[in-house]
């Protein structure tokens, strides 16, 4: 019985592996995640249409749409409800709560795109998607992934951060601290060599706690 399970249970996506591929049906017409190529995506699971805590986040979730386009980041949007049911919805969000939905959403009804990404809990929800988060860069390897469960809306002033060190870190070849928000000094790599640790600490361009950790202002 075990070794049935694991066969139809796909393994889960991991941080530094290629985003699983898809074609999939959504409120924009058919999309591929190569569409994407050359530029990051935010990739996220909702639970269901006409939701209190999901239409929440909807409207939040536009909000920042278009400062993630602003650093090159789109936004797709999943659940298994038909694609009527993300028309009528996203109608409805409009109508009433004055917010045009701008972004894609996939309508996953077979669920090939969320056995693929691991956006189904069994022990939350045989048949509905939890609030997962995928970010995936621009040469559509995941970046990071965040799971919510159902009863808890998601921040997005920490996905908007998230993607924002992410890029930083690239482009600078950094690391971000706790709490890092732009604009904040950033982490540089540990020295390799003991000679290279003694001149570190004596560098007055580095804010250092010690050798190991040292931080600089980025231009």
């Amino acid at each position: 019985m075990s070794e049935q399970i694991q066969q139809t249970v796909p393994s889960l996506p991991r941080i530094g592996s290629p985003a699983p591929p898809f074609e999939a049906v959504t409120t924009h017409g058919t999309i591929r995640l190569e569409d994407y190529k050359g530029s990051w995506l935010v990739l996220f699971s909702h639970p269901a249409d006409f939701t209190p805590v999901c239409t929440t986040e909807f409207m939040a979730f536009q909000s920042i749409y278009s400062r993630l386009k602003e650093m090159n980041t789109e936004l797709l949007g999943l659940s298994v409800d038909s694609l009527f049911s993300h028309i009528a919805w996203v109608r409805n969000i409009e109508q009433n709560g004055g917010v045009k939905i701008e972004f894609p959403i996939i309508a996953d009804l077979n669920k090939d795109v969320a056995y693929k990404y691991g956006m189904i809990m069994p022990e939350e929800s045989k048949t509905e998607t939890v609030r997962a988060v995928f970010i995936i860069d621009d040469k559509q390897i995941i970046r990071a992934i965040i799971y919510y469960p159902m009863s808890a809306g998601r921040n997005m002033e920490e996905i908007l951060r998230l993607v924002q060190a992410l890029q930083t870190a690239d482009e600078h070849k950094v690391a971000t601290p706790a709490n890092w928000k732009p604009g904040d000094k950033v982490i540089v790599p540990a020295p390799q060599t003991k000679e290279a640790a003694d001149e570190r600490v004596k560098d007055d361009s580095y804010e250092c706690f010690d050798w190991y950790l040292c931080k600089k202002s980025l231009p």
